[in-house]
């Protein structure tokens, strides 16, 4: 490790418990997405004390943040994204409070250097855990001077390439017409009906399916009474597929099932998305190999090859727009499974102390990596531009 690298590991060791303490703060006053004003306050706060400049709120979410620190030299502008929604009875079970610690530290070691070019930013993203702030952060276009993205998440692998699927969050209402059960049912449209027939389809169609695509669907509208011909049924689905491609061709099939469904009954049926959809993360590989050189400069050798993630992240709408990564970082042994409270509980204690000062370390490096050298960066645009086409 050369010696700007020393500085900015042991920077980020001086940082590192301010950043505890804002993550423990955290992590025992957990809040719901889209609710978390004591969290975005702990963390900019301390972005505020080192000089940070905090905007607040961010494209029009009153829990998004952005801090932006201006370097000493003309240069790119690196983004770190905090996230800090826990999940409902668990807490962080996900661990977004070292998470937006981490960025928040790994931000504010680099600020230390006077030779530190370009800008450094931090992005306050809320509600990853439900519609997913960041994609709105992108849709207003919060991303379009960020050369790169930055952030880490716990888990029980170091692993620096992860990919995740493509999610589309879907609404089917199905309308009928009211009529009473029993003395002239024939004068309705059974809206239920049609319903239990789209879950059947769906049924049949998942028995065709490839194994990587995924549907989950709940009914949250049945009707209000046995002895009333239900004239209002809703589902909810989620559609999953490895590609936002292959995901936009599930779509369809399912779309077409409702459709067909709601025709043998003479019903009419709506669908929206009632959560935002979120693309596949694209892991940048540039970036991902210089975080793993860092890991391994600072003495982590058990380093796993890349992972594919069962869950869907906000971040994929971000890796469309810059290179990004989402590595994970050892929290202990069974932390392959979040949200649960054992999850939560590891994250408050010293084993998640101990991973957040690797997770603010090993961000810094590379960070630096993308602001001092542009050779990289360009390499790691030119692999995105590539995978769009």
């Amino acid at each position: 490790m050369d010696a700007v690298k020393m500085f900015f590991r042991d920077q980020a060791q001086i940082v590192w418990k301010e950043a505890w303490q804002a993550a423990h703060k955290i992590g025992t006053n957990p809040e719901l997405g889209y609710q978390e004003y004591f969290a975005v306050e702990t963390l900019t706060q301390l972005l505020k004390n080192h000089g940070f400049a905090i905007e607040r709120p961010a494209a029009d979410l009153e829990t998004a943040f952005i801090a932006r620190y201006t370097g000493h030299q003309p240069g790119p502008c690196l983004a770190f994204l905090a996230e800090y929604d826990a999940l409902p009875g668990i807490g962080h079970g996900c661990g977004h409070n070292l998470i937006g610690a981490a960025s928040v530290g790994a931000a504010i070691a680099l600020s230390k250097s006077l030779e530190l070019p370009g800008e450094i930013w931090v992005v306050g993203s809320p509600a990853e855990e439900t519609s997913g702030g960041k994609v709105t952060l992108v849709n207003h276009g919060v991303f379009d001077k960020v050369d790169a993205a930055l952030m880490f998440h716990p888990g029980s692998q170091n692993v620096s390439e992860i990919s995740s699927l493509a999610l589309d969050a879907l609404e089917f209402v199905f309308q009928g017409k009211v009529a009473h059960a029993v003395a002239a049912p024939h004068h309705g449209i059974n809206a239920l009906d049609a319903l239990i027939d789209f879950f059947n389809r769906i049924n049949l169609l998942k028995k065709k399916m490839d194994p990587d695509l995924y549907i989950n669907g709940i009914i949250t509208e049945g009707g209000a009474s046995p002895n009333v011909i239900p004239e209002r049924a809703v589902a909810r689905f989620y559609l999953r597929a490895r590609q936002r491609k292959t995901l936009n061709a599930l779509r369809k099939l399912v779309i077409r099932c409702a459709q067909d469904a709601a025709s043998v009954v003479s019903a009419k049926v709506t669908w929206s998305n009632f959560e935002h959809s979120y693309d596949e993360l694209l892991t940048n590989r540039t970036l991902a190999n210089a975080f793993e050189k860092n890991l391994r400069e600072l003495g982590v050798n058990t380093i796993s090859p890349p992972q594919s993630a069962m869950g869907s992240v906000d971040l994929g709408n971000v890796s469309r727009v810059v290179p990004a990564i989402h590595p994970y970082l050892v929290l202990g042994k069974g932390m392959d499974i979040p949200h649960t409270r054992e999850f939560s509980r590891a994250c408050l204690s010293s084993s998640g102390e101990r991973l957040l000062l690797l997770a603010i370390q090993s961000l810094a490096l590379t960070g630096w990596d993308i602001l001092s050298d542009p050779v990289l960066l360009n390499h790691a645009k030119r692999e995105l531009k590539a995978y769009r086409g």
